[in-house]
């Protein structure tokens, strides 16, 4: 069997030293839960800038490296929230947009959500808006979410607050939307049968120097108005897959044809890459518009030398290989407070629970200790069973093993066909899979205190090898469904009865 990964990737690493200023205004940062707001911010703490986040979640910021950093619960369409956001800031950054919103006015959401943040910023005496777009000829026919985009670079100027907007095509970086869907497509199909969208010319950018742009601009306070940027080269997607396999030794064989456009090619995305189709929807609709950048300004008014694709690309894989993958473009998707999350994390499914428990963190944690072994499964024990039965036809190790202990864990017993790999006594237990699988598995229980209780969070994470490990996921599925909420509801019960 083989062995799999230590740990599922690791998230944000510490970047650079602080030296902030407390001299300087506090520049607010919108969206730092997300993929370019959350590497945003370390990189303004690097250079001295006092920092402050609006957030509707606070908790996603709570495991974050960001010392000195200020944040305020709030959302960007609740102006009393905006203005304790607001008050003392003289440069905003704009970084929240509707994209994998699937409701049928998601455009009039997001004008109306920038144009309460322009209106608040106004009366709040901010001096200028920082906003990242997409780039699109507005002359020509672009997909809903590209033109919802610059319609939100309008919204934001029309209360007379200048704004300074980006607008980029493509972004390169380990962990983007975009570069994910390249990457899964190119390395799990040798032969790719595509819509000829993939002969669309795209300039893509480096994620760096998206970074770049927007940390630089603080230096250029009196600069408004839009900014085209992108990378040195101008590529079709079809260009961009292929250097992509060349950077990773594949041969691929791309076949352009009339393939029934969209529709079809956003349920393929959905099937072969972690991009969920909420979120592949826009993505795809976007690649029949061409986007280059038409005026070059960006370049005389910046020091900023942006990379070309291939640079950008080694610079991506090389985080990947080195696990030290910042943000990800599932970083800031919401997710229900009592809900359901299935999604991915660099290739990384998983299905996420979570509940508040009206018992101590400790009782709670014991509960989760507490699984398997002779007492079973709390939810769909003999679905686990059969599953055990089948990895024991098969030559895996089943569920004969047990446990060590009843009740007491330490890391490397064995639980069932899990294995303790990661133990943090009240507050974090990891199983990892050691049943035959295609690909690897891990169930992980979390807890932390939350008011007068705690917190229960369990995420089943899998990496799926090929493509039948992705046939594998999403065939378990609907067993997922009643099994761990199930479970998690079991341990709530267990918790509240014991604590």
């Amino acid at each position: 069997m083989t062995e799999p990964p230590a740990t599922p990737p690791a998230l944000s690493p510490v970047i650079g030293a602080v030296l902030m200023d407390p001299g300087r205004p506090v520049v607010l940062v919108t969206g730092a839960t997300g993929y370019i707001g959350g590497r945003l911010v370390p990189r303004l703490l690097a250079a001295g800038h006092r920092v402050r986040c609006l957030a509707r979640n606070p908790e996603r910021l709570a495991g974050r490296a960001w010392p000195g950093v200020e944040v305020v619960p709030g959302d960007v369409s609740d102006p009393a929230s905006l203005a304790r956001a607001l008050a003392g800031v003289r440069q905003a950054y704009y970084l929240v947009h509707a994209m994998g919103d699937k409701s049928p006015d998601f455009r009039l959401k997001d004008q109306r959500q920038a144009r309460t943040f322009a209106e608040t910023c106004a009366t709040a005496g901010v001096r200028r808006i920082l906003y990242l777009g997409g780039l699109g000829d507005p002359g020509r026919q672009r997909s809903q979410h590209l033109a919802s985009r610059q319609e939100v670079g309008e919204a934001l100027a029309s209360t007379g607050v200048p704004v300074l907007e980006f607008r980029a095509a493509v972004i390169v970086g380990s962990g983007s939307a975009s570069f994910e869907m390249i990457r899964h497509l190119t390395e799990r199909l040798p032969v790719m049968i595509t819509p000829r969208w993939v002969n669309t010319r795209c300039q893509p950018i480096g994620i760096r120097d998206v970074l770049a742009y927007l940390l630089e601009a603080l230096a250029h306070p009196d600069l408004e108005g839009i900014y085209e940027i992108g990378g040195q080269d101008i590529l079709t997607y079809r260009e961009m897959m292929l250097g992509y396999a060349e950077a990773q030794g594949l041969h691929r064989i791309i076949v352009p044809m009339n393939v029934p456009f969209p529709r079809l090619s956003i349920h393929w995305v959905d099937l072969v890459t972690p991009i969920p189709k909420a979120l592949a929807g826009p993505l795809v609709e976007g690649l029949a518009t061409e986007v280059v950048v038409r005026n070059p300004r960006a370049l005389t008014a910046f020091q900023v030398r942006p990379m070309g694709y291939r640079e950008a690309l080694a610079l991506a894989l090389q985080r990947l290989d080195q696990d030290a993958v910042e943000t990800t473009w599932a970083t800031g998707l919401a997710g229900g407070p009592e809900g359901r999350e299935l999604d991915t994390h660099e290739g990384l499914l998983f299905e996420r629970h979570h509940r508040h428990v009206k018992a101590p963190p400790e009782a709670v944690f014991r509960a989760c200790c507490a699984l398997g072994g002779e007492a079973g499964w709390p939810a769909g024990n003999w679905l686990w069973q059969l599953r055990g039965l089948l990895d024991r036809v098969t030559g895996g190790t089943g569920m004969r093993r047990g446990r060590r202990h009843p009740r007491s864990l330490r890391v490397g017993d064995p639980v069932d066909f899990w294995r303790v790999e990661a133990l943090e006594p009240g507050r974090l237990l990891r199983l990892r899979a050691e049943m035959k699988l295609p690909g690897h598995a891990w169930l992980q229980f979390q807890v932390r205190p939350e008011g007068a209780g705690a917190r229960l969070e369990q995420t089943a994470f899998f990496e799926p090898r090929g493509l039948p490990g992705l046939l594998y996921w999403y065939s378990v599925l609907p067993f997922h469904r009643f099994i761990f909420p199930g479970m998690v509801r079991a341990l709530k019960r267990q918790a509240e009865e014991a604590g």
